[in-house]
């Protein structure tokens, strides 16, 4: 479908927008009757830029193609219907002839944008056309106003021209004249009045002209000033926010943030396109001006000269432009190991301006640390230095002309190796951070501009093992949740309110496991954090320190608050993802709280809850029944990745016949059959099925009431609340093992083998 017809699908706002956009001199009949040659001419195949030496010979061809386009367009229409479109049509054709014959670019450049404009509408026509008064609808009315003033300020730019040369002449004319009048006052002393008189004529006129002309110039200095200050608001707008926030969800989007939306950047793009024109084409005008006036040397009665002060304004807000524009499209890695290929990909997004696209700039990639990341910002300048070696560091930024993009993407490059700053009191590796600097440089205009680019990725943290992974997660989860704008690489607060923390975790969580945590998770994670009873929710007096996140261990065990939430993440990923995503996983709740909650079940409830004293272990606890008849509540022995991998949770479950309701009152088969593996027939039919099963230890312990009843292997972390925990399918002693000899089926199999399950074999 052309691009045309989809827009004439979208809302009625985005529609004004495209209308605001071609102005006054295009009208919309033209754009609509001749929508596929427009799309074909203007879309499709090479496109001249604007500065490119064939801009002139294309705008000329492309406006006389134009014409005859639209005269055989409307000789078709010979309906009475289509009448005024056919009359239309043709004072188009007349107009466009009249006001673009001696600058056919001016159209072309034109129109092209428009086109350019519509593509990003029908991209992201939430943000495009939504409200008359968004801001991003104010930014589009306001480059479309700075190309009408662009056009405006060309065609008087023009006028001065004209007037300068009438100057020139006018001002010969009158040397000439003195150089008469001096030999005519010599030879003829009567007439030295009106020779005079002749002079003082000559002069004054002369006088006139050059005040008309020194007002013409200034009155188009003011509006060369006018431009650059709505230029400039623009701009803020586009780099220093949008580009900007763009920037930050990159941070975000490492900690599990939806990513940026790729249409959005395709939007700032358009607007830097945009911007690199309009600040190009102001500094082009500002050179011809200054040239006219420094080839008239004339006494403009000491008037300032405000265009050195403009140019260098406009230079200044085109080298920000560009210097800002060179992003790091695809972050590279930030955790990561030696020796290990990852990928990056830069993008320049004025690529497509400015001819910069003809020379295919080189870009290099080297590893920076913080102190000469810090360097690189403060001075502008790319470090000398570098703290390591990649391979496959440089390449070219290509231009895509489906895409319109100018970028380069380094897809096997590979630390292989790193050197580290001196460790200060209890830093590790895992807190040091590194960053890879991308820097490049080129010439646009005829080369009298130079820019040296450079962007620096997020921080990284460089591992050579993955047991340094947990730590060097949370120095890069703490920076990309607190590190601001702008800031000094890679500076970030020691403390920061809870509830901030609270909704990194929960980010980083949903994004890792594919739910959310409840408020009930989170506060949860608060008092296991703070080690101590908080409200709910906390309020933003609980500020938590670098060192209780991730550097304090947790009373009475040897690792930290984020070691246990990242174990517990990394758990959820790999094993449970599909029950903890129906909500068949507490997870992060006390065991106190747990068993206050099963205590007002019925036998056989069970929930599940990340262990406390275990590092990636869940545990079941569920109501069973002692020889007093009164409900206890007992604990499993916490599973890990480990024993995931020999059996699955819901497996597991499914074995366990004491379990039957799944907290509050599911029923267990409904929870977890779905993700029960089916038994499987053998492939030779000659052997014997088998099938492994999880079986609870059982002893004759007295306060049970039956036989197949857990007893306590295992002591509660909670010293204050007598809950045992049971174990399930190895760690048994002799008086166990009897015990299981005695269950049918069983008195064959060997069961002193350690850590693994135990089998049952069902023979058919």
């Amino acid at each position: 479908m052309a691009l045309w017809n989809k827009l004439l699908q979208s809302r009625p706002e985005v529609m004004e927008q495209i209308r605001v956009s071609y102005g006054n001199h295009f009208p919309m009949e033209v754009r609509h009757y001749l929508c596929d040659w427009l799309e074909s001419r203007l879309l499709s195949g090479p496109m001249v830029l604007d500065h490119d030496p064939q801009l002139e010979i294309e705008s000329a061809r492309f406006l006389n193609e134009l014409l005859i386009e639209l005269e055989r367009k409307a000789n078709e229409m010979s309906s009475d219907e289509l009448i005024t479109a056919k009359l239309r049509l043709l004072e188009s054709a007349k107009n466009f002839r009249q006001l673009f014959s001696h600058n056919p670019s001016q159209l072309y450049s034109h129109l092209r944008n428009c086109l350019m404009f519509e593509k990003n509408m029908l991209c992201y026509p939430e943000e495009c056309g939504v409200t008359q008064n968004s801001e991003f609808t104010q930014i589009f009315q306001a480059l479309e106003e700075l190309v009408s003033r662009i056009r405006a300020n060309e065609n008087e730019n023009r006028n001065l021209k004209k007037r300068y040369e009438i100057f020139c002449c006018e001002l010969h004319e009158v040397t000439k004249n003195n150089a008469q009048y001096d030999i005519l006052d010599t030879q003829n002393p009567e007439h030295r009045e009106r020779i005079a008189q002749l002079r003082r004529e000559s002069q004054e006129k002369l006088q006139l002209s050059l005040n008309q002309l020194t007002g013409m110039r200034l009155n188009l200095v003011d509006k060369f000033k006018a431009t650059i200050e709505l230029s400039e608001t623009v701009q803020q707008k586009v780099i220093d926010k949008y580009l900007n926030q763009w920037r930050m969800n990159q941070g975000l989007a490492g900690n599990g943030a939806p990513p940026s939306n790729a249409n959005n950047l395709d939007i700032i793009q358009g607007w830097c396109e945009h911007l690199a024109d309009i600040l190009w084409n102001t500094r082009e005008q500002i050179k011809m001006v200054s040239k006219y006036r420094k080839q008239v040397n004339v006494d403009e009665q000491s008037l300032p000269d405000f265009l050195p002060e403009l140019f260098a304004k406009v230079t200044g807000l085109l080298e920000h432009l560009i210097t800002r524009s060179f992003i790091i499209e695809k972050q590279p890695p930030q955790v990561m190991k030696t020796n290990t290929r990852f990928a990056s990909t830069v993008r320049l997004l004025i690529g497509n301006t400015l001819n910069i696209k003809m020379n295919s700039p080189l870009v290099k990639v080297t590893i920076v640390s913080e102190q000469q990341a810090q360097q690189t910002q403060q001075t502008n300048k790319c470090s000398e230095h570098t703290c390591g070696e990649i391979l496959n560091s440089t390449g070219n930024m290509e231009y895509n002309e489906t895409t319109k993009q100018l970028s380069v993407s380094f897809r096997n490059m590979q630390l292989k190796k790193i050197k580290r700053a001196e460790k200060k009191g209890t830093e590790s590796v895992m807190d040091e951070k590194f960053a890879l600097l991308f820097q490049s440089s080129f010439a646009i205009g005829h080369g009298d501009l130079v820019f040296s680019v450079w962007a620096l990725s997020l921080p990284v943290v460089v591992i050579v093992h993955g047991n340094q992974e947990p730590q060097s997660w949370a120095t890069i989860t703490w920076d990309n949740a607190f590190a601001e704008i702008n800031r000094q690489p890679f500076a970030v607060p020691e403390k920061v309110p809870w509830n901030r923390l609270a909704e990194a975790l929960n980010m980083k969580f949903r994004a890792s496991t594919g739910r959310t945590l409840t408020p009930e998770n989170l506060h949860f994670l608060a008092e296991k954090a703070f080690k101590l009873q908080v409200p709910m929710p906390p309020t933003d007096d609980y500020q938590i320190t670098w060192s209780q996140f991730c550097k304090e261990p947790l009373p009475d065990r040897t690792f930290t608050f984020w070691e246990w939430f990242y174990a517990a993440m990394k758990l959820t990923r790999e094993h449970l993802r599909g029950p903890w995503n129906d909500g068949s996983i507490v997870g992060f709740i006390h065991k106190r709280t747990a068993e206050d909650q099963l205590f007002k079940c019925q036998r056989g409830t069970f929930l599940l809850r990340f262990s406390d004293s275990e590092l990636g272990g869940i545990t079941i606890a569920w109501v069973n029944e002692g020889n007093d008849g009164n409900p206890c509540v007992l604990h499993i022995q916490p599973f890990t990745a480990k024993d995931f991998a020999t059996r699955s949770l819901s497996d597991r479950i499914r074995d366990f016949d004491d379990l039957t309701i799944l907290y509050p009152n599911k029923a267990k088969n409904e929870a977890f059959d779905k993700y029960t593996t089916p038994s499987g027939q053998p492939k030779n039919k000659d052997y014997i099925p088998s099938e492994i099963r999880a079986i609870l230890s059982t002893s004759n312990s007295s306060n049970l009431s039956y036989a197949n009843t857990p007893a306590s292997f295992m002591q509660s972390p909670d010293p204050s609340r007598d809950t045992p925990s049971v174990q399930s399918g190895y760690g048994m002693d002799d008086g166990q093992m009897n015990h299981m000899n005695q269950i049918p089926g069983m008195e064959n199999f060997d069961l002193s083998l350690e850590n693994i399950d135990m089998y049952t074999s069902s023979f058919n």
